[in-house]
């Protein structure tokens, strides 16, 4: 974006603003801000709860909606304001460890699952442990560190209807009850996979609430969400020639292009802005979008609207 006069911070070098466009910022979404606020009410909720399973959230929603970032920003977001509040006693040898982020393995069994729980702690792991002494290990040093939130992401892959899957569930029953924490997860169309299904599924519907991460609309209402959404990533830049207000001038352009879907918008800019900067044209436009090939989704739904497959 271009720097104004009362910006005093010394310019970035190529490579600084290489990194940041690579590793970008989050961009606050309806969301974001609705998962924000129903994870800080549940910690609250559950906070003395000791007996049965805490209440919890599923984030869902197609293929790069955004679930994973969104997740991801409740994190952080609980992570300072934990840091905030709590000085680490000079006696405490390590610092509590609010929040927990586990990505659920293809396949999982009971043991792996457990394992990853491990391996985010460093809890040690031997191939001899059996998944109950694992579980204990788990649970022992989530609640002694104090961990407070507890992120699953990839949740879509259980399956509950197999015999594996339906293992690996009640082992998160198992955890939920014995961890003094909060449990969001975070999957692709949940509702639509067996998650939901038999016992085990009305189980943990009984328990979750919902946080839809849908593609954005064009139009709401006299509103413009997408465009809206374009503005705010547009903001974010660090272009030395990119005129403020270009890309929410393509707002219909990058819709069909992207399908209202966040993440495919974020990395066709990110693309496109670490190219200009490389190529020193440092502004962004409509040509230099479409020349980035993006995912392959996204691209289909850029063909089944009329346009024409770039060559490879």
């Amino acid at each position: 974006m271009q720097r104004s006069p009362q910006d005093l911070s010394p310019a970035r070098s190529v490579e600084e603003r290489l990194a940041y466009h690579s590793a970008f910022v989050t961009v606050r979404t309806p969301a974001i801000d609705t998962l924000t606020a129903s994870v800080r009410t549940l910690m609250i909720l559950g906070g003395h709860q000791q007996t049965t399973a805490r209440p919890s959230l599923i984030v869902t929603g197609p293929a790069a909606a955004g679930k994973t970032t969104a997740l991801l920003h409740v994190g952080r977001a609980c992570h300072l304001a934990h840091i905030q509040q709590h000085a680490v006693p000079d006696d405490r040898v390590h610092a509590p460890v609010p929040v927990a982020y586990v990505l659920v393995p293809p396949a999982a069994s009971a043991k792996t699952l457990a394992t990853e729980f491990a391996r985010y702690l460093g809890v040690p792991v031997t191939s001899r442990m059996t998944q109950a002494q694992i579980t204990d290990a788990v649970c022992h040093t989530y609640n002694q560190t104090g961990v407070r939130l507890v992120l699953i992401d990839e949740i879509h892959r259980l399956n509950p209807r197999t015999t594996t899957g339906a293992q690996t569930a009640d082992l998160l029953k198992d955890l939920t009850e014995r961890i003094k924490a909060t449990f969001v997860y975070a999957g692709i169309d949940v509702t639509e996979t067996a998650l939901f299904s038999g016992v085990r599924g009305a189980q943990l519907a009984g328990r979750a609430s919902l946080v839809e991460c849908g593609p954005f609309p064009a139009r709401l209402g006299k509103r413009e969400p997408f465009r809206e959404l374009i503005a705010g990533v547009e903001a974010a830049l660090d272009l030395r020639a990119h005129p403020t207000g270009t890309l929410p001038r393509h707002a219909a352009y990058l819709h069909q292009r992207t399908a209202g879907r966040i993440g495919s918008l974020t990395r066709l800019i990110r693309q496109a802005a670490i190219t200009n900067i490389l190529d020193g044209t440092e502004r962004i436009t409509k040509t230099a979008l479409e020349a980035i090939r993006l995912d392959h989704q996204a691209e289909t739904h850029h063909t089944t609207q009329g346009r024409s497959p770039r060559p490879l």
